[in-house]
């Protein structure tokens, strides 16, 4: 049995040791939002927080995140208010397609919590630490203005 604490509800879940935190979030409990896109650790599709950081779930055993605080896209909202980055993306536009969405955004509410002052990330810096999330549609210029709309 593993024990997970995911968006703050705790799960007891039989899964087999190789499973991974993706397939454990997507299969078991049915949180979609991560998305499984390379499968490789190289799009960032399937990026969730665990203890705060961001984690690439398809590169994480669930095993692994026993004891640990794991959250998902679905846990970023408080209770119906969007969190200030969702509603940042959709005013900015910052989506096309939407698979990459989820990470995107828990990719960029991992780099606001590790930035002391949010107001001295210069647009190369968000770059550089967002450049582990691909976007095939290219929505890279809309998602940047959605980062700097909340870093302020």
């Amino acid at each position: 049995m593993v024990r997970l604490t995911v968006n703050g509800e705790r799960h007891e879940l039989d899964l087999d040791p190789r499973t991974t935190l993706l397939d454990a979030l997507r299969d078991h409990l049915g949180l979609t939002g991560a998305k499984k896109g390379c499968d490789h650790g190289q799009c960032g599709a399937c990026t969730v927080h665990v203890d705060g950081r961001r984690v690439l779930s398809c590169l994480a055993l669930a095993v692994a995140q026993q004891g640990r605080e794991v959250m998902t896209i679905e846990g970023l909202a408080l209770g119906v208010h969007l969190h200030p980055l969702q509603l940042a993306f959709i005013e900015c536009d910052a989506l096309q397609c939407g698979f990459c969405t989820a990470g995107q955004i828990m990719s960029a509410a991992a780099l606001l919590g590790e930035v002391e002052h949010r107001r001295e990330l210069s647009d190369a810096s968000i770059r550089e630490r967002m450049s582990g999330n691909l976007c095939r549609c290219g929505a890279y210029p809309n998602i940047l203005a959605a980062i700097r709309r909340v870093r302020t």
